[in-house]
């Protein structure tokens, strides 16, 4: 049996503005297994973004129990939560978030900056490995205004891989991006899931969210359904399905 690292109990999340109450989540329960692949959707307003706030230990909520890798985070202060996000969480955001005026290996080391126990020889080291596992080494001197959409998101989810995450969350990770740039980039989440990472993802698109191995469909802070993949889609395939006319250069 696999290691559960995520188990969320009757977990509900309220916003106050002004004097009206938000339910944003409305008791959910969700287990998530180590070597999980599963992709979150929802319409606008069903909870999924505040789902994956909390997922990250970027919000708290309001009521019930998030354990993350056997750790109740409501017991954490703002700082441990911050030393948790960096050594057990990746992020890959739609945005890239990138800082515009560093190289990709610089913006991969970022992460690294905030452990004081590594030299600056094992950060570079960290950073270059990252940028050649998502197939950009030929690249980490450029800046981000130097690469392409599908080039600063490979450097975002290299910057999410360096301090070896047990769980990887990515926020609509090719909203940004052509169609060929979005299967590229699934089919590297494919493959890191394949190597074992956990990785779970916000998505609107229907072909994106059956490259994963697991849907969970939210509405109106609840969950909704969820599914196994059965008809699963495989990147690298539809990629050699696609017009030779529809190449951008990653």
């Amino acid at each position: 049996m696999k290691n559960i690292i995520i188990e969320i109990q009757d977990l509900k999340k309220d916003y106050h503005i002004s004097e009206v109450t938000v339910h944003a989540l409305r008791g959910i329960d969700l287990k998530i297994e180590d070597g999980e692949f599963v992709a979150i959707m929802g319409a606008s307003g069903s909870g999924k973004s505040t789902m994956l706030n909390i997922l990250g230990c970027l919000d708290k909520p309001s009521d019930g129990n998030y354990l993350f890798d056997n750790v109740n985070i409501k017991s954490l202060n703002k700082d441990e939560l911050a030393r948790l996000r960096n050594k057990k969480l990746g992020f890959v955001f739609q945005a890239y978030n990138l800082l515009p005026r560093t190289t990709a290996l610089e913006n991969v080391e970022l992460p690294l900056f905030y452990n004081g126990k590594i030299k600056s020889k094992e950060r570079k080291e960290r950073a270059v490995n990252a940028l050649e596992a998502v197939g950009l080494a030929e690249r980490m001197h450029h800046m981000p205004n130097q690469l392409s959409g599908g080039q600063q998101q490979r450097v975002a989810i290299a910057r999410s891989l360096v301090n070896d995450p047990i769980l990887i969350l990515a926020d609509e990770p090719t909203g940004n991006l052509d169609t060929r740039t979005s299967y590229e980039i699934m089919d590297l989440f494919q493959e890191l899931n394949e190597k074992g990472r956990t990785i779970v993802y916000v998505t609107h698109e229907q072909d994106i969210a059956r490259i994963a191995k697991r849907n969970i469909i939210f509405r109106d802070g609840r969950i909704q359904r969820e599914n196994i993949v059965n008809d699963r889609l495989f990147a690298k395939e539809i990629i050699k399905t696609l017009p030779a006319d529809d190449y951008k250069e990653m």
